[in-house]
């Protein structure tokens, strides 16, 4: 967003705000300029949209540092939540879904959310309303102390997906 300063600024009048944050009234764009001026500091554009717009006296550069400083604490403060995948098919042994199931835990407990997705291969697709139902619940099951069911299981294609968040 560019901001209007100084010369910038081609309002035929403007509400000003002093360097000490009073309102000193309305002015004509080159009385608000010549105050700024006085003072040793710019005439900054508040906001453009109000009648008539508002501008402010102050240190123009110390302002933009301190926007980009903002800036750069809100990014710090972000946190990017990732989707992890984790892949099976409906014959996937007890010992390795024990397995998949402790990724899962790892990934909830990173604040990730995690797709689980099951394919069918061939003539496996016959079994998923029974056998890949039954296994995502059993997942689910597991899963019900540490996770939220985002999206229960539904088929797309030949694999069947649910999606699971980690609880607040």
């Amino acid at each position: 967003m560019k901001v209007k300063t100084n010369d910038e600024i081609r309002h035929e009048e403007v509400r000003l705000i002093g360097s000490d944050s009073s309102q000193l009234g309305i002015f004509s764009a080159a009385e608000a300029l010549e105050k700024a001026y006085d003072e040793g500091l710019d005439l900054v554009e508040i906001s453009a949209n109000a009648s008539p717009p508002v501008c402010r006296i102050m240190n123009f550069d110390k302002f933009r540092y301190e926007q980009a400083k903002k800036v750069q604490d809100a990014k710090k403060k972000q946190t990017t939540v990732e989707t992890k995948e984790i892949k099976f098919r409906p014959k996937t042994e007890e010992h390795d879904l024990n397995f998949k199931i402790k990724h899962i835990k790892k990934f909830l407990s990173q604040k990730n959310k995690v797709k689980l997705t099951m394919r069918f291969r061939g003539r496996e697709i016959v079994y998923c309303q029974t056998v890949g139902l039954e296994a995502m619940n059993k997942i689910a099951s597991y899963l019900e102390d540490d996770a939220v069911i985002l999206q229960p299981p539904t088929m797309e294609g030949r694999q069947m997906v649910m999606f699971v968040g980690p609880k607040s």
